[in-house]
């Protein structure tokens, strides 16, 4: 059995307990887990959080999590500012980790996260859940089998509006102790499509935006935003495809977009996040009669969607996702084969978009390197 730490038990802190809970049930070949020890920013806090996660016991201080004996991983869904701390602590008391994206503010806090993962012998994986999409996985799959050709074009968004009121107050995604803004925030989940479906990317040329250049905090004074809430990039690939990636906070109207086109010399594959269960497919090879694109309705022959409903078109959803992410790490803790991203891989996406930031600071094409 697994004993489970957990750090930090917000939005993605309860995704992550939700999905603790969860695994079992949903892929009994997973084995079994026990939630032993939540923390949080204080003691009351952290009690009142065990008794709604199911935890057994609780603590205000994130070091008793990780001393505790009887956690084996630990997941991390603390600020991005405080993973590098956290995350080493944890490697260096021999448990797994499960750390929420990006790594760090700073590339060189996420090479020392890595070199740590390294020492530690431990399993260290990134929470990038887009990937375990059953549309994701398909569009591997097509790609795998040329089934649109040879790819020259891909295309990719990620929008939300969750920063797009102008009004919204100021809060701890506008400092630049969090990071560069949408870069690190948002385009490393596209990024971690790019690596999964296509590879490295190889040079970058970034441009960002401010929508809003000041915000009001809770004592109603004004406070310049440190970060960047829009950023275009243009891209070419390690395998030579040319890509443009485009990611806004502020996107007005757009609640969970994570827009993906790939052009190939035989079709196309669309697919978008806000229907998350379907996949639009253009095929050549279709007479030009019928030629047009055809909707793929996701279901139980698109792995893993059977393990959660046995009939098509009902539908999986983000937290789904999250489930299949922990089948994913425990099945990489027992030494099998697993789709996960680990802290080398996401070093790469790091170190990508480091240069996207470099670009835009210098004003020219950057080499990921």
């Amino acid at each position: 059995m697994v004993g489970v730490g957990l750090i930090g038990t917000g939005f993605m802190g309860k995704c992550h307990a939700m999905a603790w809970n969860a695994v079992g049930t949903v892929f009994p070949e997973a084995g079994k887990v026990k939630l032993v020890h939540l923390g949080e920013a204080n003691e009351e806090f952290a009690r009142r959080r065990a008794a709604e996660f199911g935890f057994i016991r609780s603590s205000g201080d994130w070091r008793a999590v990780i001393e505790d004996p009887d956690v084996d991983v630990v997941s991390l869904t603390t600020p991005n500012q405080f993973h590098p701390e956290m995350a080493i602590a944890a490697l260096e008391a021999g448990k797994h980790l499960w750390c929420e994206k990006p790594m760090a503010p700073a590339f060189a806090d996420a090479d020392a996260m890595v070199s740590s993962a390294r020492q530690s012998g431990r399993v260290a994986i990134l929470g990038y859940n887009y990937i375990q999409s059953p549309a994701v996985r398909h569009i591997g799959k097509l790609l795998d089998e040329d089934a649109i050709g040879d790819v020259n074009h891909l295309r990719i968004e990620m929008d939300e509006d969750f920063m797009a009121d102008p009004e919204a107050l100021f809060f701890w995604k506008h400092e630049a102790a969090s990071g560069y803004g949408a870069l690190d925030d948002f385009a490393v989940h596209p990024l971690s499509l790019i690596s999964v479906l296509f590879g490295r990317v190889a040079r970058v040329m970034c441009d960002m935006a401010k929508p809003y250049k000041d915000r009001v905090t809770d004592n109603g004074n004004s406070r310049p935003v440190e970060t960047y809430d829009i950023a275009s990039v243009l891209m070419r690939l390690e395998n030579g495809v040319a890509a443009t990636l485009q990611v806004n906070r502020s996107a007005w109207g757009r609640k969970g977009r994570i827009a993906l086109q790939i052009f190939g010399s035989k079709g196309s594959i669309l697919f978008d996040q806000e229907r998350f269960n379907e996949l639009q497919l253009y095929l050549t090879s279709d007479r030009p009669l019928e030629q047009g694109y055809r909707t793929v309705l996701i279901g139980p022959s698109h792995s893993p969607y059977g393990a959660f409903v046995p009939a098509p078109g009902h539908g999986l959803g983000f937290n789904d996702l999250k489930i299949v992410e922990c089948r994913e790490l425990l099945e990489r803790i027992a030494g099998r084969p697993s789709r996960t991203i680990d802290f080398a891989e996401g070093l790469e996406i790091e170190r990508t978009v480091h240069a996207m930031a470099r670009s835009f600071d210098e004003g020219k094409w950057i080499e990921v390197r």
